[in-house]
């Protein structure tokens, strides 16, 4: 009886360990014939942080300590990136334009020292042919809407510099926006969602054919843009809020609301937006595939992992090499073929496309944001001096009176 209960022990695992293969093969498949686009990746950041973003100091090949090189990339069989362009919160109203300016610059130098991995792209069309050739297809997301400064002709020169998409904020209010930070009472609201001036800049990405991310704002500013911008949104990196009460995460209400408006919303693989510790693993991951499935559809899914750009992963999820065995899991979990694929990137270049479909060449809006909403000691006031002045002439104080008058008598 022992002997029997072994042999069907050891079956049963034969059997098991069949099945794993199998999912894993047909994840592959999957992956080779649709790109896996992933919606934040912060090795940019990485390479700031450890060589200062000098690229002949480090070979990518070989680069050790990340989440993220172009062995584990081609293991992960990652089909399109997008690089973060991110500069933190402290530079805003100092020198955020500056910083950005520099990890742009390092995601274009880095697509081109290694031409043989990564091709950067600017449209869906590009992004398609990219994948078709083997390359990673490469884009710029630039993380915090504090990067451009408050200024349209900022976000309009990051998008000829290739960026596609802007996070409207990142853990902290620009003067247009508020961050998720105010629905956890550790920042005061100073917009309540959009400003007027934020409107103006939703409606300006729209115009651009630029991608709104709303990972990092508030609920309101979530609802705001949702409800103003004729283009879907996505969220690049962000969870179910249902399964961990983290605010960085999208309640259903969004959720709901993101179906209708076509967006998408890219699962973060963070330990702390994963289960809200610091343990977690990949089953626990595609839970939140499996929970945004049922409240909002297939079509809402994306992946956004936020590699190199956390502290913690699930374990069966440590690097970029490890998305084929989510993918795996998710066909273990009867997901379809069809399903997984727009998960992967379908509905990603959906949106996309439906994004550049709204980009026009009329002219810009040019009204700058008022200046007291931006005045700070790092700021110069050049254009502004109408608006500081009310349209009137500068009126001379009485002590500044005398002083002239007193200048002009002993000069004669």
């Amino acid at each position: 009886m022992i002997k029997k209960m072994w042999i069907f022990l050891f079956l049963l695992c034969i059997c098991s360990s069949c099945s794993a293969v199998q999912y894993r093969l047909r994840a592959e498949k999957l992956m080779k014939e649709t790109p896996l686009i992933d919606g934040h990746n912060d090795l940019p950041w990485q390479l700031l942080k450890r060589y200062n973003n000098q690229l002949s100091k480090v070979d990518l090949n070989k680069l050790n300590g990340t989440h993220t090189n172009i062995p584990k990339l081609r293991d992960g069989l990652i089909g399109g990136q997008f690089w973060s362009a991110y500069t933190p919160c402290d530079t805003q109203y100092r020198d955020s334009v500056r910083q950005t300016l520099e990890q742009i610059d390092v995601i274009h130098r880095m697509c081109q020292k290694y031409p043989e991995t990564f091709q950067f792209v600017g449209s869906s069309t590009e992004l398609i042919n990219a994948f078709k050739r083997g390359r990673v297809a490469s884009l710029i997301g630039v993380e915090g809407g504090h990067s451009i400064d408050s200024n349209m002709a900022t976000l309009r020169l990051f998008y000829q510099l290739g960026v596609r998409y802007v996070t409207l904020t990142h853990s902290c209010n620009t003067p247009w926006a508020d961050n998720w930070l105010v629905d956890t009472g550790n920042d005061i609201s100073e917009s309540n969602g959009l400003s007027e001036y934020g409107k103006k800049i939703i409606l300006e990405m729209n115009r651009l054919g630029m991608i709104i991310d709303l990972a990092h704002v508030s609920v309101k500013t979530m609802k705001d843009v949702l409800q103003l911008s004729k283009a879907p949104v996505i969220f690049s990196h962000s969870s179910a809020y249902a399964l961990c009460n983290h605010k960085r995460n999208v309640p259903d209400e969004i959720l709901k609301i993101v179906r209708k408006k076509g967006g998408i919303v890219m699962v973060n693989f963070y330990n702390q937006y994963v289960t809200c510790s610091s343990a977690a693993n990949l089953s626990d991951v595609a839970d939140h595939f499996d929970y945004i499935k049922k409240v909002a559809g297939y079509q809402t899914l994306g992946f956004g992992g936020d590699y190199d750009g956390v502290t913690s992963l699930p374990t069966g999820l440590a690097d970029v090499s490890f998305y084929p065995d989510l993918v795996a899991e998710l066909l273990r979990r009867k997901w379809t073929d069809l399903e997984v694929k727009a998960a992967l990137g379908d509905n990603f270049i959906r949106v996309f496309k439906q994004v550049e479909q709204f980009k026009s060449n009329s002219s810009g809006d040019d009204e700058p944001i008022p200046y007291e909403q931006v005045k700070n000691q790092c700021r110069t006031g050049y254009g502004y001096e109408k608006q500081i002045n009310n349209g009137s002439p500068p009126v001379l104080l009485p002590a500044v009176v005398t002083l002239v008058y007193l200048a002009h008598y002993l000069l004669v």
